[in-house]
């Protein structure tokens, strides 16, 4: 059973998703703490009720990236964390952890990349009125939302999509598509391919 951390910056829905289907017993993996660089965010609140420890922090506290990352690998270390899942973490990763978890970094995306990458993709796909979008997960790198692609599902938008209909579909694809696949990553013999690796999509 692979330990892993998940990452998280405010609401923690699909931090949820993955505690309960670990709770169910369909997910093989050991959740050893939440990161949230928002110390009130409620996704904070919903590790507690999980009795899942939470390493928050500040960064304006920290005089660079590097080294909040330096803390956060710390505390990685101490846990023995084999797997980082980012699950609304709105930071990017830097060279710090991406050295020590290269191939070992996945994210959940709300559209089907590369369209719309960056913050606010629901709000980007509503207003360029697409016929399309969905939900991508992938491996992290050192870009915006550019590592290889691991599984993409797509939903299509009604011609009166809302930013809050939209947001009810993109959520009920991610809640089911992003705990199988990390069931499929973290029983693989080494639970992740490296980032030089052909991924494979669903």
């Amino acid at each position: 059973m692979k330990k892993i951390a998940v990452f998280a910056s405010g609401n923690g829905s699909n931090f949820q998703a993955i505690i309960d289907v670990v709770a169910q017993g369909e997910l093989d993996a050991d959740i050893r703490f939440l990161v949230c660089d928002k110390p009130l965010a409620y996704a904070v609140q919903r590790a507690d009720a999980a009795r899942i420890p939470s390493f928050t922090f500040n960064p304006k506290e920290f005089p660079t990236k590097e080294e909040y990352e330096k803390e956060i690998l710390l505390q990685l270390r101490m846990s023995g964390v084999e797997f980082i899942v980012l699950a609304g973490y709105m930071r990017l990763i830097g060279p710090t952890l991406l050295r020590e978890y290269q191939g070992r970094i996945v994210n959940i995306h709300p559209s089907l990349l590369p369209n719309f990458p960056g913050k606010d993709a629901i709000g980007q796909a509503i207003e360029a009125s697409a016929k399309w979008s969905g939900v991508t997960v992938h491996y992290v790198d050192e870009g915006m939302d550019t590592g290889p692609i691991i599984a993409q599902e797509r939903v299509r938008l009604d011609e009166k999509e809302t930013r809050e209909t939209l947001q009810q579909k993109i959520q009920a694809i991610e809640h089911k598509l992003y705990p199988s696949v990390l069931q499929m990553l973290l029983t693989t013999t080494r639970g992740g391919a490296t980032n030089d690796e052909k991924a494979s999509t669903y």
